[in-house]
């Protein structure tokens, strides 16, 4: 545990829940953890008791990506914690793969022609999702190697890697539903006889949503809020001249309203406590990497590329440099668009920021 996580509290100690098993967080929560082959190796899902249209049922916040593995997982689920009952709606945070991967092949495996399980999700999202399972459409290949490259990520190995990856969301969200429910900011929905309201966020993805219930005290923060690791904030090809850095901190103040005692279940990692903390820390941790970013563009014009080593100690594989660029283009464009950082594309047509003279 590092010194940022003892400033927090996991009333549940170290305990996680079994593989195909779930452990309860609250009356009517129960957790579920799912493994995914990357360096952020899990999941957190969530099981919420539920009533719709009369029918008795669970709903399920976020799914996954789709792999047989979790498949499986999802059915021991089915058959050991249901209690003989359906599943009635998949409420979904984002976009990002392990959150709806198996969105569509839940809504199939639970839907009747009398009682449709469906997706519910923020509409940028949903919409975003379906041109992402959709094909070769922008999540990779040629267009995100450019822009890329344009930010000083060059050597052709890590650019033919990239172009390789055309294909990469559909592999881990194949299909998305149909049909779906949209979900706005400050939305109610009722679950399990409990009042929920949505937050929606940005910076993260298009529109994330998160839900709160006043009852439990109790957040279901996804992405936005997580206990150990900063949430990647990018900027991406679709989007070029994007300023997410600064949609996220202002999206994050958004909690400062709920109880400080506020239980929060987050996305990656365990249920904690301290949320007013927490905020604090990811301002901190942004102004403080901003602030290096900063000082190296005053020492001399960087490309994103420059800024990695800054940003990241760690190695990175190729999987983590995409979201590291993207980041690292994040924290020049909140500066540029500050002000503080001035930008031009050099010879080679690579974007270099620099000190602006009033900074």
């Amino acid at each position: 545990m590092n010194e940022l996580e003892r400033q927090l509290h996991y009333p549940l100690g170290d305990t996680l829940p079994a593989p195909g098993t779930t452990l309860e967080v609250a009356p009517g929560i129960r957790w579920v953890r799912m493994a995914l082959p990357f360096a952020l190796d899990h999941i957190n899902l969530w099981l919420l008791r539920d009533e719709l249209d009369g029918r008795a049922g669970w709903s399920v916040v976020d799914c996954c990506i789709s792999r047989d593995e979790a498949k499986t997982q999802w059915e021991q689920i089915f058959s050991t914690e249901f209690e003989g009952l359906p599943l009635l709606r998949v409420i979904v945070t984002h976009m990002h793969p392990d959150h709806i991967g198996l969105a569509y092949w839940l809504c199939e495996r639970w839907s009747t022609p009398e009682h449709p399980c469906r997706l519910w999700i923020s509409a940028t999202d949903y919409n975003l999702a379906r041109v992402g399972s959709a094909g070769t459409n922008g999540f990779g290949g040629d267009s995100s190697a450019l822009f890329f490259a344009s930010h000083g990520l060059t050597d052709p190995a890590s650019m033919e890697k990239i172009r390789e990856r055309a294909s990469y969301y559909p592999t881990l969200v194949p299909a998305v539903p149909r049909h779906f429910r949209r979900l706005m900011e400050n939305d109610v929905l009722t679950i399990g006889g409990r009042t929920w309201r949505c937050i929606s966020g940005h910076g993260h993805a298009p529109e994330h949503i998160a839900f709160y219930c006043d009852e439990l005290k109790l957040l279901i923060g996804g992405d936005m809020m997580l206990p150990r690791i900063s949430t990647n904030v990018s900027v991406f090809d679709m989007e070029p001249e994007a300023n997410p850095l600064q949609l996220f901190l202002h999206s994050i103040d958004k909690f400062k309203m709920l109880p400080a005692d506020t239980l929060t279940l987050p996305s990656h990692g365990k249920p904690f406590t301290g949320l007013h903390r927490r905020i604090e820390q990811l301002h901190e941790h942004h102004r403080d990497r901003l602030a290096e970013v900063l000082q190296a563009c005053t020492e001399k014009p960087c490309s994103a590329a420059d800024v990695l080593p800054i940003l990241f100690k760690r190695q990175l594989d190729l999987h983590q440099t995409t979201f590291a660029m993207g980041e690292s283009i994040a924290h020049l464009h909140a500066l540029w668009f500050e002000g503080r950082l001035q930008r031009q594309r050099d010879p080679h047509g690579v974007y270099r920021f620099s000190a602006s003279v009033a900074a």
